[in-house]
């Protein structure tokens, strides 16, 4: 069941009275309505996933683990099901199994974004001591497992929040202090000509945002004098989605320009910095993030506008050593035929992301400070800031 919304734009409505409840924004609807989708379980979670009705890597994590809490708590079938598999003694081995089936399951919704794989691998964690628990001192495993689902789930919630109005204050310091966007002199007065790509704002996260935040800290500081928003074919996340942001939170400067443009906007009008988010932040630096992005970090650099990633821990993913190494999901042809008015049989090719090498960043900023090269490197250690 979908219903409208009100005036307050939300990427999610959670509720915990009574059994958690969850609802998320159609985002493919926006800006012309907001409507939101129930999630009962599971299946509708990923739906939404897979048809980028919400979008977003935090976000994607976050509707993954809540729809999870959501189906084990409060769907009938669901609990019908696991009682009947477990009886009245719960028993670890079965619950355990029962619930990793629907975290393997929603894993396959979509494959770039690493965050939705590192919270479903930290929430398999707390199932298992959950289990472990519950066999060590007797209890019936069932609840004690889905507890511990519920609870981890509510902390990712709270935490991205926080995480992203980290991530806006340690960016906004960073661009602020970076001698090549503004000198010391001119620092006291200097107000910041920031660009991006796709959405990284409220509706990319479950709250503030992470690229788009930055530009958030930089407005309630005074220092934003404009924010230009790349429209981000084929899905214009751009233009649907962070020009909305931008026009409700009411930002300075606003401007929409088609992708093709950012060059000529960087010479003839001036860009002080491009700040865009991420699905996926190798070893090394290099960064998967929406189709288009790398483009735009090459065209920064011919134009010396420095370039930065804004990503939570949550989207670091050290285990793979360079971009090589990513999965980049390729969405139908007819999401992109459909909205280029293309012939209906015309070849298409329609990556959803792209990986920009490390070499042209110049910083990635986190909620706990900016990882940076050493001197001389074209490329990061990941590693050495995350310990």
């Amino acid at each position: 069941m979908a219903t409208k919304s009100g005036d307050n734009l939300q990427s999610l409505i959670y509720s915990n009275e009574g059994g958690p409840k969850l609802q998320v924004l159609d985002q493919l609807l926006v800006p012309k309505e907001k409507v939101y989708i129930d999630i009962p379980n599971v299946e509708a979670a990923w739906a939404v996933i897979r048809s980028m009705q919400i979008r977003g890597a935090p976000l994607i994590a976050i509707v993954a683990c809540l729809g999870l809490a959501v189906d084990l708590a409060s769907n009938a079938s669901t609990v019908e099901a696991l009682s009947g598999l477990v009886g009245d003694g719960g028993d670890a081995d079965v619950v355990v199994a029962f619930v990793a089936t629907k975290i393997e399951y929603l894993k396959t919704s979509r494959p770039t974004a690493v965050n939705l794989f590192n919270a479903l691998d930290e929430l398999s964690a707390a199932v298992l001591e959950a289990a472990a628990q519950a066999a060590g001192t007797g209890e019936n495993s069932r609840p004690k497992i889905v507890a511990a689902v519920i609870a981890y789930a509510e902390m990712m919630l709270r935490r991205d929040v926080a995480d992203n109005k980290a991530i806006g204050s340690h960016g906004a310091a960073a661009l602020l202090s970076n001698p090549d966007i503004c000198s010391e002199d001119e620092r006291a007065e200097k107000k910041i000509r920031l660009m991006t790509i796709c959405n990284t704002g409220s509706l990319a996260t479950a709250g503030y945002g992470t690229a788009l935040g930055v530009a958030r800290a930089l407005q309630a500081l005074g220092k934003l004098e404009s924010i230009t928003a790349l429209e981000t074919r084929p899905y214009n996340q751009g233009s649907r989605l962070t020009a909305f942001e931008i026009m409700e939170e009411q930002m300075p400067g606003g401007t929409l320009i088609c992708d093709s443009a950012a060059a000529a906007m960087m010479r003839i009008k001036g860009v002080d910095a491009c700040v865009v988010g991420a699905d996926r932040v190798c070893a090394n630096g290099d960064t998967a993030n929406k189709i288009g992005t790398y483009n735009l970090a090459i065209v920064a650099a011919a134009h010396g506008v420095p370039f930065y990633v804004a990503s939570p821990f949550t989207t670091l993913d050290t285990k793979l050593a360079s971009g090589d190494a990513i999965t980049i999901e390729e969405r139908p042809p007819q999401e992109l035929l459909a909205s280029s008015n293309a012939p209906d049989n015309m070849n298409c090719w329609n990556p959803a992301f792209d990986v920009t090498p490390a070499k042209y960043i110049a910083g990635i900023i986190t909620e706990k400070g900016i990882i940076t090269k050493a001197p001389g490197a074209e490329v990061f250690d990941v590693a050495s800031f995350m310990m």
